[in-house]
């Protein structure tokens, strides 16, 4: 009788046992890591045009709800919304902009709190090979993870190419470096088929720019 009281015991202990740490791969910890961290500073961007609705990304700038994404998913609208990651929508409204070539804009929204915020990295310090990650909105998946290198500098063009996957709704978005580290913003992406796949070729704008972007704009990121 003792011997079964004592079995019931030892297997009541080991239901409710905690649950053991996962091992996770050092890149996979990596990964989790960015993600949790930059996740909550990045926004879903749905522009209503005349004629349909311009889906993108954005990244939160200052903790008061400025917001750095691209100008062409802003453009010609005639209304936007701003998705947080926690799910509230704000109205927001168009601080700046530059042109196609540049491609960059800045938002503002009145947050009820304070916002997370990105942190800058410097897109001069970039090589080809080195790992990156990019979170978005593809298609209406808000808060997609996608890794993949910097495949090429366009020196010329002052691109960052990378073969991060890069969709549709993903414009305006971070890439990021392993350390959580804005060094671009995603533009667009090169495919034979009209944009309607990403066949790893894909383009950001060099943080570099965007700083004096925000700084000619008299902004500060917090």
């Amino acid at each position: 009788m003792l011997k079964r009281f004592l079995c019931v015991i030892c297997a009541f202990t080991i239901s409710f046992a905690p649950v053991c740490a996962v091992n996770y791969e050092p890149d996979e910890k990596i990964n989790i890591t960015v993600y949790e961290k930059i996740n909550p500073a990045i926004v879903a961007i749905d522009a209503q045009l005349s004629d349909g609705v311009s889906a993108g990304t954005g990244c939160v700038i200052s903790k008061d709800g400025v917001i750095l994404t691209g100008s062409h998913v802003v453009e010609d609208c005639i209304d936007i919304d701003v998705t947080l990651s926690n799910g509230h929508v704000y109205k927001a409204k168009i601080l700046a902009k530059m042109g196609k070539n540049k491609d960059l804009a800045l938002l503002k929204i009145e947050p009820k709190t304070p916002l997370k915020t990105v942190s800058f990295g410097d897109s001069e310090n970039i090589k080809v090979g080195q790992k990156v990650l990019t979170i978005g909105n593809p298609f209406g998946f808000s808060g997609t993870l996608t890794q993949g290198i910097v495949s090429r500098i366009d020196y010329a063009k002052n691109r960052i190419q990378t073969d991060a996957a890069i969709n549709p709704g993903c414009s305006g978005g971070p890439l990021l470096n392993s350390a959580g580290e804005v060094i671009g913003i995603n533009q667009s992406i090169y495919n034979p088929d009209n944009n309607i796949s990403n066949i790893g070729i894909g383009f950001a704008i060099p943080i570099n720019d965007a700083k004096n972007f925000i700084k000619n704009a008299n902004l500060a990121k917090n």
